[in-house]
């Protein structure tokens, strides 16, 4: 029987955010009020009715829609963290209606919903069937999820940017944006979530039985397979309808939930009720105040940016309630094989010679044809291409080196500075320069490593209470690049002409790479990369744990401080010409383990040359692949790596 005072917690949540939201809808209302009894203001009465009204109304149902979401996510899959945002679906949503509205855009009048409902449940399928594997772990289901959202992002990305003309109204769009001009899409959101807030009711009661565990409810008749499939398809639904109407509002499907438990909320029945009231309140409340704090420029800030900002740390709080019933699996650092440190580091070496020829003497000609770069104008078009390809391949080899420290010092395979947001740090950093201060490439080299260095305090000062276990420290990261991105989706939907800048450099272009910005790069690569092969002792014995690194005499604080500050650096290098998007970080130190480098300096050599041939190929594609237009080489690259990621997760089992 549901207690009177379980639901007391939850009703003065609600009506807290609701009162607050109404206070702050009525400061911006309130001028238009006045106004509006003047009989000649009849714009401002139209304004007021068919743009203030709708946007207030579309707070209200988008965020009760996105809450009763996640409820049902974290019910049905017993993981506190899943939402949405967290397990890809609302991406995956977003990148079926970017696609369509650029080059099937017939399609969206015909069905937009589904569309929408596509996308999100091809995402929703290879999450869950990723996450059956690992028996449905809560770490195993939000890694994949956000995993293949920064794919659906990064493919996203890729046409926004060949689209330019379509470039601001995209992205605020894609971000979350609830500016509306009409009533329609509120009542059409309204009566969506009434018919599945109506189905919700016929799968409350097995719902309810899912609390006793997976073999007593399936003993009281509770069809799991089938249950599953129902409460996701609701749960799928709600969250396409939603993006398909205002786009991207992140974490409201986390929060509003969690928020619900912690104020009472225990049995299942409370927290389907309560959760979409608290969600339409926590979003009513978040828009009403961004609107009043940004006053005109409140149409254009994007919703969904400014919740990931306050849902990304809920993320990083929640972390330590959950528990570690399937572990990632360790790598295994083998005994080296006799040819351990020279063949594969030979033909590593050969294929990127090959690459670099390949790249700099073969391109595209005037008619869309191949051509190799021969004659007078060789010599134009080398001076042209060259700063480019040395630019990708130290970036490259930046990356993978950094890759392969954050691997050995972690104990965790798939650790790279992309997938523990160092990237995303480096990337704010820059934002912030950019924005505040417009240095030189020196100046965006030290906010880059400051903001570097801040996320990987952070991460691994949440991370310390469970040991830096894999799984927390890769969530961690990537809780906090959802944070970064949403900081630098605010700054990039602001309409300054500096956020088509960041947008390109975010996107890993090498187009704007001139000869002195490549030696730079070349010198900076040259140095870090030296230091890291010096510090091969240390990366050889840290990983064997503190005793045996104690007793041959390694300071442990200092030179793990000292590694990943060395990360730190090599990750805003090289994010400096390729973005933060490019997994090479993950990939190249990977593949070097993969050919039988197991000690620390053949891995790294091995790692800084797959992973510069990784980059350099990804310049040549993108420069070639679309001629005359380019793709930017971190986004191709990324595209590559992130189902890289995910095969590698499908190959780990459960230990």
């Amino acid at each position: 029987m549901v207690s009177r005072r379980d639901n007391i917690g939850p009703a003065i949540v609600f009506l807290l955010l609701m009162c607050g939201g109404g206070v702050a809808s009525w400061f911006l209302a309130a001028p238009a009020l006045s106004e509006m009894a003047r009989p000649d203001y009849d714009v401002t009465r139209m304004v007021f009715y068919y743009s203030t009204l709708p946007r207030l109304a579309t707070a209200l149902i988008a965020g009760a829609a996105l809450a009763l979401s996640g409820a049902l996510f974290q019910q049905v899959l017993r993981n506190p963290l899943a939402d949405p945002t967290t397990l890809g679906v609302s991406a995956g949503a977003n990148l079926a209606l970017v696609v369509t509205s650029l080059f099937l855009p017939d399609l969206l009048g015909a069905g937009r919903d589904l569309v929408a409902l596509i996308g999100s449940a091809a995402a929703a399928v290879i999450v869950v069937s990723l996450g059956a594997r690992r028996g449905f772990s809560p770490y195993s289901l939000v890694l994949s999820g956000l995993v293949l959202s920064l794919w659906c992002g990064g493919l996203a990305a890729i046409l926004t940017y060949l689209n330019q003309r379509y470039l601001s109204s995209l992205f605020i769009w894609g971000a979350g944006s609830l500016a509306q001009q009409s009533w329609v899409i509120p009542l059409s959101l309204l009566w969506k979530l009434a018919v599945i807030a109506i189905s919700c009711a016929f799968v409350m009661r097995p719902l309810s039985l899912l609390d006793l565990g997976e073999s007593s409810s399936t003993a009281l008749g509770v069809r799991l397979v089938r249950l599953r499939f129902i409460v996701i398809a609701l749960a799928v639904a709600l969250a396409a309808f939603v993006t398909s109407a205002v786009g991207v509002i992140g974490f409201i499907g986390l929060v509003a939930p969690t928020i619900a438990r912690l104020s009472g909320a225990r049995r299942p029945a409370q927290l389907i009720l309560w959760s979409p009231l608290i969600g339409a309140g926590l979003l009513f409340f978040a828009d009403s105040i961004l609107q009043l704090v940004a006053g005109g420029l409140g149409d254009f800030l994007p919703t969904g940016a400014v919740t990931a900002i306050f849902g990304s740390p809920l993320l990083l709080a929640l972390l330590p309630r959950l528990r570690i019933r399937h572990r990632l699996q360790s790598p295994a650092f083998r005994r080296p094989r006799r040819w351990d440190g020279t063949r594969p580091v030979v033909i590593a070496a050969a294929g990127l010679l090959v690459l670099l020829l390949v790249s700099a003497f073969l391109g595209r000609d005037v008619n869309g044809g191949w051509a190799f770069t021969s004659g007078e104008f060789s010599y134009d078009v080398l001076a042209i291409r060259m700063p480019k390809i040395l630019a990708a391949l130290t970036s490259g080899a930046m990356l993978a080196v950094a890759g392969s420290i954050l691997q050995r010092l972690t104990g965790n395979e798939m650790a790279s500075p992309e997938v523990l947001g160092i990237s995303a740090g480096a990337t704010f950093g820059v934002a912030i320069a950019l924005f505040a201060v417009a240095p030189g490439f020196s100046g965006q080299f030290a906010f880059a490593v400051a903001g570097a260095i801040s996320v990987l305090f952070v991460i691994f000062v949440s991370s310390r209470r469970s040991a830096f276990a894999p799984e927390r420290v890769l969530l961690a990261g990537i809780a906090l690049s959802a944070m970064v991105d949403a900081v630098v989706g605010v700054l990039s939907s602001t309409g300054d002409p500096r956020a088509v800048l960041l947008m390109r450099w975010m996107s890993g272009s090498t187009y704007l790479i001139e000869g002195s910005t490549a030696a730079m790069e070349v010198a900076l690569g040259a140095v870090l990369i030296a230091v890291s092969l010096a510090a091969r002792r240390w990366l050889d014995i840290l990983p064997l744990g503190p005793s045996p690194s104690a007793a041959v005499g390694i300071p442990l604080a200092k030179s793990r401080f000292a590694l990943f500050g060395l990360a730190g650096l090599l990750t805003a290098a090289a994010t400096l010409t390729v973005g933060p998007l490019s997994f090479i970080g993950l990939m190249g130190p990977h593949l070097a383990r993969e050919a039988g480098l197991a000690r620390a300096l053949p891995q790294m050599v091995g790692a800084a040359l797959i992973g510069g041939g990784l980059m350099v190929a990804a310049d040549f594609v993108g420069r070639t692949i679309v001629s005359p237009y380019q793709i930017p080489a971190g986004l191709v690259s990324a595209l590559i790596g992130a189902p890289f990621l995910m095969l590698m997760m499908r190959k780990r089992g459960v230990s």
